[in-house]
């Protein structure tokens, strides 16, 4: 699994957005009172941003993994894969925000294959993946997929280890932070 420490903040050399606007539509924009789910109103899909210059601080800062990380093939690309893949530095989980005009396309190959793969190689530290489609989220476990719906402010997900005769797997839940 991708270790978010060694991500940067600018992008890779070769990379750029072009005509992928897909985080203008996946992501909520507080400043601008945009949803996730919703193109945001100054996009102009395809283009780009028609307050650039002017955009949010939280526009500004964002680049999605296949724009910092060069290891990603051209298919993860987002207006490609319809996927945005992010790092949450707090968690050290991997996102994967889902287009809602495309909501399956994180269990087509080669995503969910890779998806799954990350989550394998995440799991024994606790560094999840998890897909969300608008804020309703899905963990990707290596053995299953667990959905555990809106996560609202002040919520997050935590797993717990149990043990049985089958050996161990994880459970998960939402709980309040």
């Amino acid at each position: 699994m991708p270790d978010p420490a060694a991500y940067v903040t600018v992008p890779a050399p070769g990379r750029e957005c072009g005509g992928c606007t897909l985080c203008c539509k996946v992501y909520d924009v507080p400043a601008l009172e945009k949803p996730a789910g919703t193109w945001c109103r100054h996009c102009r899909p395809g283009q780009g941003c028609g307050i650039h210059e002017t955009r949010p601080p939280q526009c500004r800062s964002f680049h999605c993994l296949w724009m910092t990380q060069d290891w990603l093939g051209p298919e993860w690309k987002p207006d490609r894969s319809k996927i945005v893949l992010s790092v949450d530095p707090a968690t050290r989980f991997l996102f994967a925000q889902v287009d809602p005009g495309a909501p399956a396309a994180w269990k087509r190959d080669p995503y969910y294959g890779q998806l799954k793969e990350w989550a394998r190689a995440g799991a024994p530290e606790r560094r999840h993946v998890v897909v969300f489609l608008n804020k309703s989220a899905t963990v990707v476990l290596p053995d299953r997929d667990v959905p555990v719906g809106v996560l609202g402010p002040g919520e997050r997900i935590l797993t717990r280890e149990t043990r049985d005769a089958g050996g161990v797997s994880l459970t998960v839940e939402k709980v309040a932070a």
